[in-house]
């Protein structure tokens, strides 16, 4: 990738946005614009992007709320840190304890699958270590609009309304009600154009920005949760939220082609995505729209991905390392296994050989790639009566395998999907990078890191670029916007290709670029209702 890339190519959808003092690039303009604002009060791109992200928990409902976790890689003053903001499960949970109830698979909606949230501690961590304005003026706009209310974006509404009929159907018991009551207060889902708004949300919000957390973990909030929790046979308790620490991690990175790629360690599987790219660095790639090009790709990704889904779990409770996963040795023992034809992918041994997403940037060279989420939509069903709070389902990713490294334990973190990415080149800062989406994450970064590094390509057009995403065995889905006579390419290899009707299993992501001279380069997902704001 060169600079000179960013300046003079552009997309055929949207044009890459340019700045010098400031950016904030994410799926919601509101959201963008509540950032920004925090830029020119002062504040940093830290402010910004806490700013950014709990007003998201307003105006994208449908894909992160006050009751889900967090991730953050953050850039500053030379130093990349991780903060890993996700929750355990509780500490009275077990498999044995499922199995009395006669539960033989974790359930996605309900109290089983709640884990402690993690978002509201990590706004907190993030302005206490490195913001500069308070934790009150940087939730300010967040509780401005859920107190006034914001307008519906047509992807937003879409998801709302896709998540009402769901919902709808499945979710019968008393304790959904609050729910409906919240979310659909007419007896729909909110339309396109029409404002919504949650003065629950808003008390809450203004809560934590007054006691620095503390309500949440410790007070009113956490007692509301307890009580909910006890009332329909819920194991989290206050004891668990009181114990909530978020922990400050050591990202970890591979080089390919000459730049480093960050992610966070497991339990998020940004590693998949640094698994699949050793596979890959010993190719070259001249052409990006061809099978061979594509075939590989699918390939490391399948690879990569069969052996996150064994190994990534509490990191605590891994069976491997992540250095193992990360040696020369084991990616060039994987990459033999690619060949002509599209393989069934088993994972390997190396000790032998929807959600949120945004990025921050300022002036001072603080870079900001954040991601939240309360998982499957609005995660659990279950909203915390008279808090606005909707109760992520994170812990549905354990098994109930207790040989398995993600086995069900209370007290334990359970294999995570959301990631942040972040890209240096010679110790020096390029930029934050996300793309949102489930399982699609670590594939939607591999390819747009490939765009960004092989391509050529800018920002814009790496997100504009079509996508394809493995779901299992020889299964590929692709947009439908993805080439025909490479579709017909892939399936003579073995691959069987499934074209999708619409792009919105795609993932959607963000990416901010810095030149060496503090040009700011920034691209925004056109999957959503994606924005940047600049300064």
């Amino acid at each position: 990738m060169n600079y000179d890339s960013c300046v003079y190519r552009y997309s055929s959808r949207r044009n890459t946005v340019y700045a010098r003092k400031g950016m904030v690039a994410t799926g919601q303009p509101i959201a963008a614009q509540a950032g920004l604002e925090m830029l020119q009060k002062g504040g940093n791109a830290i402010d910004a992007a806490i700013a950014t992200a709990a007003t998201l928990t307003v105006v994208e409902p449908t894909s992160n709320g006050i009751g889900g976790d967090s991730f953050a890689l953050i850039w500053v003053k030379d130093e990349l840190h991780g903060l890993n903001a996700s929750g355990k499960s509780p500490k009275s949970i077990s498999i044995e304890e499922l199995k009395k109830c006669g539960i033989k698979e974790i359930p996605k909606y309900g109290f089983i699958p709640v884990t402690v949230p993690g978002a509201p501690a990590g706004w907190v961590e993030l302005s206490r270590r490195f913001g500069k304005l308070s934790l009150r003026e940087v939730l300010e706009p967040a509780i401005r609009y859920a107190s006034e209310g914001f307008v519906l974006t047509p992807n937003v509404a879409k998801t709302w309304e896709d998540a009402y009929k769901i919902y709808k159907k499945d979710l019968k018991g008393e304790e959904f009600e609050n729910w409906f009551k919240t979310f659909a207060p007419d007896g729909r889902a909110p339309k396109i154009g029409e404002l919504w708004k949650s003065l629950d949300h808003a008390n809450t919000l203004r809560s934590i920005a007054e006691t620095g957390g503390e309500s949440f973990y410790r007070g009113e909030i956490a007692d509301k949760i307890d009580s909910f929790s006890r009332k329909y046979g819920g194991f989290i308790r206050k004891e668990d939220l009181e114990d909530f620490e978020c922990e400050w991690v050591d990202p970890i990175s591979v080089d390919y082609k000459g730049y480093q790629v960050w992610e966070i360690p497991p339990n998020g599987h940004g590693i998949v995505t640094l698994m699949a790219l050793n596979i890959l660095e010993d190719y070259e790639f001249s052409n990006r729209d061809s099978v061979e090009t594509l075939h590989k790709q699918i390939e490391a990704m399948k690879l990569a991905f069969a052996d996150g889904q064994k190994y990534v779990a509490d990191k605590s409770k891994m069976s491997v390392t992540v250095e193992e996963l990360l040696s020369d040795q084991y990616a060039d023992e994987r990459r033999k296994l690619i060949a002509e034809n599209a393989l069934t992918p088993v994972a390997g041994d190396p000790k032998a050989s929807g959600t949120v997403y945004l990025a921050t940037a300022d002036e001072e060279g603080n870079m900001v790639s954040y991601i939240q989420s309360n998982y499957m939509g609005f995660g659990s069903g279950l909203v915390v009566p008279r808090t606005g709070i909707a109760l992520h389902n994170r812990g549905h990713n354990f098994v109930l395998d207790p040989q398995h490294d993600n086995a069900l334990e209370g007290g334990k973190k359970p294999y995570h999907t959301i990631i942040p990415g972040f890209l240096t080149k010679d110790k020096k800062a390029v930029g934050p990078f996300g793309v949102m989406g489930g399982f699609m994450q670590p594939q939607g970064h591999l390819q747009i890191l490939m765009n960004t590094i092989d391509f050529n390509m800018n920002p814009q057009e790496s997100l504009d670029a079509f996508r394809w995403q493995w779901i299992g065995g020889k299964t590929i889905h692709v947009e439908p916007y993805f080439p025909n006579h490479l579709a017909l390419q892939l399936s003579k290899k073995g691959h069987e290709i499934v074209p999708q009707l619409d792009s919105g299993s795609m993932g959607r992501g963000q990416i901010i670029w810095r030149s060496e001279d503090g040009v700011l380069c920034g691209g925004t997902e056109p999957r959503t209702d994606g924005t940047i704001a600049a300064w």
